[in-house]
């Protein structure tokens, strides 16, 4: 995966920092490390919501800056635990502002692969799949690698 069509390879792995998306993280970053490419460590962020009534407002507890702030923070934390500082892999940070799913999406436009853990923060406990995820593997624009926490890259528990 070096280059294609005269471009480095990319690999695009949605972070939020639950296990499983630090899992994917570093499973692209080893993927990486096989392959040649750099890795965009990408999280998205959005205003938390609330109902009262009929009518959906967004919540003002925080400075709108504070969310992109906690974002960056996340995605970058993520990187400094996986990413070995000798490695010869160049992994960046992307905040983007949206849905987890369509800031993905997006991202792995050109991309060679998305990498997503099979379940973030959201959702039900019992879930095997993660509706982002889930989203990611029916409408990415490049081939879609789910992982699993708890995994080692062999597929073995316990990693």
């Amino acid at each position: 995966m070096p280059e294609r069509d005269g471009r480095v390879s990319r690999i695009v792995a949605g972070v939020d920092g639950s296990p499983a998306a630090l899992a994917a993280l570093r499973w692209a970053v080893w993927q990486a490390a096989l392959t040649g490419a750099s890795v965009d460590a990408v999280i998205a962020w959005q205003y938390p919501m609330v109902t009262s009534g009929y009518a959906w407002a967004p919540v003002a507890m925080v400075e709108p800056a504070d969310y992109g702030e906690m974002a960056e923070k996340i995605v970058t934390d993520a990187i400094s635990s996986v990413v070995d500082p000798g490695s010869h892999v160049h992994a960046r940070a992307v905040v983007q502002q949206g849905t987890a799913a369509q800031v993905l999406i997006d991202a792995a436009v050109g991309a060679d692969m998305l990498v997503v853990g099979s379940r973030g923060h959201g959702g039900f406990a019992g879930a095997l799949l993660g509706s982002v995820s889930q989203h990611c593997v029916h409408h990415a624009p490049c081939p879609v690698a789910v992982i699993r926490a708890g995994l080692d890259r062999a597929g073995k528990s316990g990693a």
